[in-house]
């Protein structure tokens, strides 16, 4: 069927369009395949590309042969995991007393190859056609649009975001937790700034092309607000969301109240920002799995800051922490706006090589750094001043960011404590976690840092901001201290002292890949838990066929020190995944057994 001289659409699972350029086309979406039978009916000799909307299973089951044709696959950032490698997906998926209600088992059945994702935000030149990808969620975390001129109209692809006036092709698909229905409000959003495009026609993956976009895009959006606030006890403002996702702690400190975690925007009057944390922007539900498909980084707040404050640039971004709520959306920062990265000394290798590190909450890719910051050492940013001071507790690998804005003395401090009520008070609960490095006097060290900076204001990760008085800061240094105390009271400390982990070696990296018959250089660093010195031996268990050289190490290490220690380790030639190799401890004449392990790939 054609639409305009340079669009046709086929029917089939979904609808497949084709962008026409002389005897070429580019597809978006793919259905069955069936097109692939039916060119010669389009006018058309080959399709060069397919642009995927999403990943259901009608929208690309036919992928396997576009790859065979030799046609380029590009898929939605978020999803690629579950074109690329959804064997893995399958395998992984958590079926038995799931709470997790994605439609992300409408997934292909194999792995197709993928050539590449669009970069978001940005217009690509794909196969003739100037495309541009934009982040559409809803109908899954990961959706994104197509936005196209063709025959001097502004076309919108927008997957399966609706299907037509007021109606969508699927309600159910917008449910992910089990108590909310997060896809729905996120569409409210996805069809706003769909809207603000103004397109000409909008064409759905289900449904017939729209020609009339305003009042049917207006249409859907208000059945879907009356469906989100059905389950809700009030109704969600989710224009104010969109449009007012900021409101004032100072007049140049900004909190955005739909980020998750809490980002802050701290404004300089040469229209700079400058974001302490930028996570998971305009969330509208708590993220469901922890795969890469359910973690979406949106910009989606920027428009706002920048209409609303005057900002012209989006200058600088300091992480609090490294997890992944805290950092998500960096990538995208220094992609589309060319943010800078700035990070603490402690911070910035995590940022930069996560699969060196066992630690919880990591961002799945690596993210540029564009300048690590010493500790303690001022940094200046346009009329302000900033200093970075280790904040070990909630991780061993954060910072607490002081700084002053009109003339209140601010130190934000990321998630080192969460905010609690007793008895209509405000009281806080510190927030540790062992996997992250907690030490018993983290809490300690962090109430007296407090006390020294004497700040107005502290403003957290996930809690409103909270005033700053002796009172509170006691209250800091008891809990603190309380939390010390326990500790060494549950542990065998005089006999054997492992620190609140509990464990005695590391080893670094965490998780790499290495060809067979490739070496791989490996560090361990031990513990000493004993009071004296003594010598600590480190075997590292490789699987059968490995080669460790060499297969022990032995290091004298003072009372309660550290030490490192290196192996090389080759594996044999065969594919492998998440082959495992430990690290086993002896200290003097004790054994304390496979202490830590790794995870390697081999491809």
């Amino acid at each position: 069927m054609r639409i305009t001289d340079s669009l046709r659409v086929h029917h089939d699972t979904c609808n497949v369009y084709l962008l026409v350029t002389g005897t070429d086309a580019v597809a978006i979406d793919f259905g069955s395949g069936s097109v692939l039978d039916h060119l010669a009916d389009h006018g058309v000799e080959r399709i060069t590309d397919v642009l995927m909307t999403h990943h259901h299973r009608d929208q690309g089951q036919g992928l396997a042969r576009a790859a065979a044709a030799g046609i380029r696959i590009w898929v939605p950032s978020t999803e690629r995991d579950l074109f690329a490698d959804v064997g893995t997906h399958w395998q992984t998926r958590v079926i038995d007393n799931y709470y997790d209600l994605r439609q992300d088992r409408f997934s292909l059945l194999e792995d197709v190859p993928v050539h590449g994702v669009l970069p978001e935000y940005r217009t690509t030149r794909v196969g003739g056609v100037d495309v541009h990808a934009m982040p559409t969620p809803g109908h899954t975390l990961g959706s994104v649009s197509y936005l196209a001129e063709l025959d001097g109209r502004r076309m919108a692809f927008t997957g399966d975001l609706l299907y037509g006036p007021g109606t969508v092709w699927s309600v159910s698909a917008l449910q992910r937790g089990y108590n909310a229905l997060e896809g729905a409000a996120a569409s409210v959003i996805s069809l706003d700034l769909v809207a603000e495009r103004a397109p000409d026609l909008v064409l759905p993956s289900h449904g017939r092309p729209i020609a009339e976009p305003a009042e049917t895009l207006a249409q859907t959006r208000r059945n879907l607000q009356a469906l989100v606030d059905f389950r809700r006890d009030e109704p969600w403002d989710l224009d104010a969301w969109l449009r007012r996702p900021y409101e004032e702690v100072t007049p140049h400190l900004l909190r955005n109240r739909t980020s998750f975690a809490t980002s802050y925007a701290l404004l300089s009057d040469s229209g700079a920002a400058l974001l302490i944390d930028y996570g998971l922007d305009m969330i509208t539900g708590l993220p469901t799995g922890d795969d890469r498909s359910s973690r979406r980084p949106w910009l989606a707040s920027l428009d706002a800051l920048k209409r609303t404050y005057g900002v012209d640039r989006v200058e600088v971004a300091i992480p609090t922490h490294y997890h992944d709520d805290h950092v998500a959306g960096f990538g995208l920062l220094h992609e589309v706006e060319g943010t800078e990265i700035w990070a603490g000394e402690s911070i910035a290798p995590i940022l930069r090589d996560p699969h060196r590190y066992d630690l919880p909450c990591l961002w799945y890719d690596p993210l540029p750094v564009d300048r690590a910051v010493a500790p303690g050492v001022p940094v200046r940013w346009h009329e302000y001043e900033l200093t970075m001071y280790p904040l070990p507790g909630h991780t061993l690998y954060a910072v607490a960011i002081a700084f002053e804005a009109d003339g209140t003395r601010v130190l934000a401090t990321g998630d080192q404590q969460d905010g609690g009520w007793v008895d209509g008070e405000r009281t806080e609960v510190l927030n540790f976690q062992y996997r992250n490095r907690f030490r018993f006097d983290d809490f300690v060290d962090s109430a007296l840092l407090y006390r020294r900076l004497s700040p107005d204001l502290m403003i957290s990760g996930h809690w409103e901001p909270r005033p700053v008085d002796d009172r509170y800061l006691d209250m800091l240094l008891a809990k603190g201290e309380e939390l010390a105390r326990l500790h060494r009271a549950l542990l065998p400390l005089d006999e054997v002292d492992f620190g609140a982990e509990g464990f005695g070696a590391r080893i670094l990296p965490y998780r790499s890949t290495v060809g067979g018959g490739e070496s791989q250089e490996f560090e361990v660093v031990v513990l000493n838990p004993f009071r004296q010195r003594c010598e600590l031996r480190v075997d590292l268990v490789v699987p059968e066929g490995w080669l460790a050289t060499p297969a022990s190490r032995a290091v004298e290490v003072e009372g309660g020190g550290e030490a490192m220690v290196r192996f090389t380790v080759v594996p044999p030639p065969g594919h492998r995944r998440r082959a495992r190799l430990a690290a086993n401890l002896r200290a003097g004449d004790r054994d304390f057994g496979q202490q830590a392990e790794a995870l390697v790939d081999v491809r």
